[in-house]
């Protein structure tokens, strides 16, 4: 994408693969306080909330399986 001046993406545009990355280490919960609040001025708040919610949905169907497996066998 480019903007106005005819230029490549600035660095600090939001990205949905940034997003990625602040929630997956928000879900892993290592990530360091600096860390999150440099990463969360450059993320777009509904990416956040959209990759939540597939992140959320994806650990709970993952957990369902984990334990329809294990109950199987």
């Amino acid at each position: 994408m480019t903007d106005k001046a005819g230029g490549t993406d600035t660095p600090n545009a939001p990205s949905l693969w940034r997003s990625i990355k602040l929630v997956s280490w928000s879900f892993l919960g290592i990530r360091s306080n600096s860390g999150y609040q440099q990463d969360l001025s450059k993320v777009s708040p509904m990416h956040v909330v959209a990759v939540g919610l597939v992140g959320a949905l994806m650990l709970v169907v993952g957990l369902i399986a984990l334990v329809n497996w294990v109950v199987a066998k």
